[in-house]
């Protein structure tokens, strides 16, 4: 039986990253279109994105988004955009202020956990309001689960119908003070997951620093999709940096291939994620 084509996301820029740590991170506009573009090239259908201000800092601003959007959308035709409604960009209602910019997926997080340094605050009237900014304007969440109780979460959304449709999960581990790399876990995600959506639904998995290509491994040898790229981690190994986020994406696209697994264009991409076929020109 053939295997199932691997959807490759490449998250570029993040809200943490810089320059000084990595000269490679893509921060402003046209950084950003051009490294997403590399990857596109390289093998990824999915973009997740984050935009920064004048000064490097992360923001929720929609005409940034919109820019970034724009870009994409001309230079890497048919990619899937994921916009961040993330807690480090902005506070309450202005996480979702790029909604109504309509792109195909957005990632939402459904509980609250710690991160590094501070608490990763999903209020549950915020959660709610976001899942119903998406259902007016067509974006397709993508859940962001740091840890198992936010699948069961996301599950009982998608019963009373506060999410559109069934929802793309993505297992994010290694993130200090919440869901350690833990293998065992790893597989009761994937587990969880079909219990509750069905065993034909799509997953991702995210692993954060030296844990990204672990994950991926795991990801892609057990029939999920995969995500790269410097928001995650801005290394290659111990000794060096990662050179760009096409380099992070022909790693995953490499690992494919060891596993037989053949890399989803985003046509392919958006048939598995059940989005519309569409161009920059559509």
């Amino acid at each position: 039986m053939a295997k199932e084509a691997c959807i490759i996301c490449v998250a570029i820029t993040g809200s943490v990253p810089t320059k000084n740590d990595n000269p490679a991170v893509p921060v402003t506009i046209a950084e950003q279109v051009e490294s997403t573009h590399e990857a596109f090239e390289t093998g990824a259908s999915i973009a997740h994105c984050h935009v920064r201000d004048d000064e490097g800092k992360p923001t929720s601003d929609p005409e940034r988004f919109a820019a970034l959007k724009a870009g994409i959308e001309k230079h890497c035709p048919g990619m899937i955009i994921q916009l961040s409604t993330g807690g480090r960009s902005g506070a309450g209602n202005a996480r979702g202020g790029m909604l109504p910019l309509a792109p195909d997926m957005a990632s939402l997080t459904v509980g609250s956990n710690n991160f590094p340094t501070r608490v990763y605050e999903n209020p549950p009237d915020l959660v709610e309001w976001l899942a119903a900014e998406m259902r007016t304007y067509g974006v397709k969440p993508e859940i962001e689960a740091f840890d198992l109780s936010q699948i069961f979460q996301a599950h009982a959304m998608w019963k009373r119908g506060a999410l559109p449709d069934r929802p793309y999960v993505q297992f994010v581990m290694g993130v200090k003070n919440a869901m350690p790399v833990d293998r065992e876990v790893f597989d009761f995600y994937i587990h969880t997951v079909k219990r509750l959506f069905g065993d034909d639904v799509p997953w991702c998995a995210a692993g954060i620093g030296a844990n990204q290509v672990v994950v991926n491994r795991w990801s892609v040898a057990a029939g999920g999709h995969a995500r790269t790229g410097l928001e995650d981690n801005v290394r290659w190994d111990r000794d060096s940096l990662a050179p760009s986020n096409a380099a992070l994406v022909k790693r995953v696209v490499d690992i494919c291939e060891e596993h037989e697994r053949p890399v989803a264009d985003w046509r392919t991409a958006r048939a598995i994620l059940g989005l519309p076929l569409k161009t920059a020109a559509a």
